[in-house]
């Protein structure tokens, strides 16, 4: 089976560059973005030097499905960031819509703030975004998704999981065809970031932890309060038992008992 976008990503002329192997499909749909093939789909059997925040590395097992996609946008830096919540949107209801393991009967997945996709507390897919400022003053960005299709990645600070270990059969493949479509649909809905609203209140509705309590590590202060919801500008808002609220702009969220955000920057 090879990689194809549905009918709705090709109707909105989207482009595909299709791999059996790549270095990173984050970093090649970036250079064709800069060679003005965007808007493009890159997507790969398997990646062998993908990365995540921070650096990270993301590993892609034959199987897994490893994709990104690049657009471009007149959206100023701080509006394009969102475009990580459209892909989770996306991701999100792909992964409805195909594995039959995850279902509002079974186990829905969720959105865990700023960019994975969990199920049952554990992680099956992540989300990466980088941009660049183009010469003609246009911001490219790329859009990268990883999601455990076959095998789920060890030794992570908490626990991953796949869509095989849940008994699902979908492939990398179908999982890319239907998520090619509806990133179109949430695409639509951000509308260079007109439709942020909308955004936020369809990504509040998929949060996980919403209400939790939770830890933020400021590099040796920490604060501790509630997840209590996004601001407009997509940052994690925590209530104190004080009653004070503060915004996070970047981290790692950990609940339960690992309820720790370790924040950039």
């Amino acid at each position: 089976m090879s990689f194809a976008l549905g009918p709705v990503a090709r109707e909105a002329g989207h482009d595909l560059a299709a791999y059996d192997t790549v270095g990173s499909t984050n970093a090649e749909a970036m250079t064709l973005a800069r060679e003005g093939r965007a808007p493009v789909w890159v997507a790969a059997r398997a990646q062998t030097d993908g990365r995540g925040r921070r650096g990270r590395r993301w590993e892609t097992a034959r199987g897994n499905l490893a994709a990104s996609f690049a657009l471009m946008t007149a959206a100023p830096p701080e509006t394009a960031a969102s475009l990580g919540f459209v892909a989770g949107l996306a991701l999100e209801q792909a992964l409805r819509e195909v594995a039959a393991s995850l279902s509002p009967r079974t186990a829905r997945p969720e959105l865990k703030w700023p960019n994975d996709v969990i199920v049952d507390g554990k992680k099956l897919a992540g989300i990466l975004l980088e941009a660049d400022l183009l010469a003609e003053g246009r911001l490219a960005v790329v859009v990268g998704v990883g999601v455990n299709v076959v095998a789920a990645p060890e030794a992570l600070p908490y626990p991953a999981t796949s869509l095989a270990e849940r008994g699902d059969t979908a492939s990398a493949e179908d999982l890319f065809e239907r998520l090619s479509d509806t990133f179109v649909t949430w695409l639509d809905t951000w509308d260079e970031g007109a439709g942020l609203p909308a955004i936020r209140k369809a990504w509040m509705a998929r949060a996980a932890g919403l209400g939790a309590e939770v830890e933020v590590d400021l590099g040796g202060r920490v604060i501790r309060g509630r997840f209590e919801s996004l601001d407009d500008r997509g940052r994690l808002v925590l209530r104190a038992p004080t009653g004070i609220a503060t915004a996070v702009s970047a981290g790692d969220v950990y609940f339960g008992s690992a309820a720790t955000i370790r924040v950039e920057g």
